[in-house]
């Protein structure tokens, strides 16, 4: 039997690597939640909304702030690009990411300009907030 050769797939997140070897470590297997600081967690959570790991999303959501249920991405939702602006560490277990996300959905552009509170708890990573502009 002939063998296909596999292709890595993108992540989503626009870092020049596979999924499986960035964002994808972080939402399933050994390294399951435990991306390394708020910028990690947030281009995971980026690949999260590309890829509807609502689990995923609502995991890494802080519980003061999280919300009951997510709904899966809209029928002709396409995401199009991340881009990191700034990524702050405050203290040891407080940070901020400023980011743009880009997304078409039913044929509309849309901007997602975001500056993000994220904090660690009981090791892992939150999204707590954060300020669309």
């Amino acid at each position: 039997m002939k063998r296909t050769p596999q292709i890595p797939v993108p992540c989503p997140c626009g870092l020049p690597a596979a999924y499986a070897d960035c964002c994808g470590r972080w939402h399933h297997g050994p390294l399951h939640l435990q991306a390394p600081d708020a910028q990690a967690l947030m281009r995971s959570r980026y690949s999260a909304y590309v890829l509807d790991e609502l689990d995923y999303l609502l995991q890494t959501w802080h519980p003061d702030t999280r919300p009951p249920a997510l709904e899966p991405n809209e029928p002709g939702t396409r995401w199009l690009g991340l881009d990191v602006r700034r990524h702050d560490r405050i203290d040891h277990g407080h940070e901020i990411v400023e980011f743009v996300a880009r997304v078409r959905i039913n044929g509309r552009a849309t901007r997602i300009h975001e500056t993000s509170r994220f904090t660690r708890l009981a090791g892992i990573w939150m999204y707590v907030d954060g300020d669309v502009e």
